[in-house]
């Protein structure tokens, strides 16, 4: 193997171990580290802990979209505006989350690549997903999104970050309306053709 080609494979395997790695987003660089009064500590426990959510939104979002697309069935056009209607709530949820971050003094999402490291929520790429299947599955998914949140929102009190606790407050009811429908909309479906 030659210089050139043994330097580029280092860097090839070099970029392959930084994408991951974990993303570290407390302490933000400077230029970007906004002063607030908490704490060091807590801005850190409340960056892990809201990031994470940002990814799963993010996930959901993508899942709800992809369900939408390939949508098929009786009904389609009821479930087709529902999903594309829970999708917009998803993503109008990142970017509050996000700039909360932010305001705090942390780093945030900056790639796919980074939303897939820390997200918990599984992607689908199934071929076909009958109707049935994916409101169940996307039931489960805002369930465990709520799940989630409730725990950041605990983060959020200890560490005295009153205004992201009180945004989560708004999301976790969002995220509960969207299990709601979908629970609500697979009920006797199984029936149907």
């Amino acid at each position: 193997m030659t210089q050139t080609h043994a330097t580029q494979a280092q860097a090839t395997q070099t970029q392959a171990t930084q994408t991951q790695a974990a993303p570290k987003f407390y302490p933000a660089p400077s230029a970007l580290k906004t002063p607030n009064d908490l704490s060091a500590e807590a801005v850190q426990k409340v960056v892990e802990a809201v990031n994470p959510l940002i990814a799963d939104a993010f996930a959901v979002y993508l899942k709800t979209k992809n369900f939408h697309w390939h949508l098929s069935g009786s009904h389609f056009r009821d479930y087709h505006l529902m999903l594309d209607e829970q999708a917009d709530q998803l993503l109008g949820s990142t970017d509050p989350l996000a700039e909360r971050v932010r305001k705090l003094g942390g780093g945030t999402l900056k790639s796919v690549s980074q939303i897939s490291q820390l997200q918990t929520v599984q992607d689908n790429n199934a071929e076909f997903v009958t109707p049935l299947d994916m409101l169940t599955e996307l039931m489960n998914d805002n369930r465990s999104l709520a799940a989630s949140q409730r725990a950041a929102h605990e983060v959020c009190d200890d560490n005295r970050d009153f205004a992201t606790a009180s945004l989560l407050e708004v999301i976790i009811d969002e995220t509960e309306r969207r299990t709601w429908f979908l629970f609500e909309a697979a009920q006797g479906l199984e029936h149907t053709k």
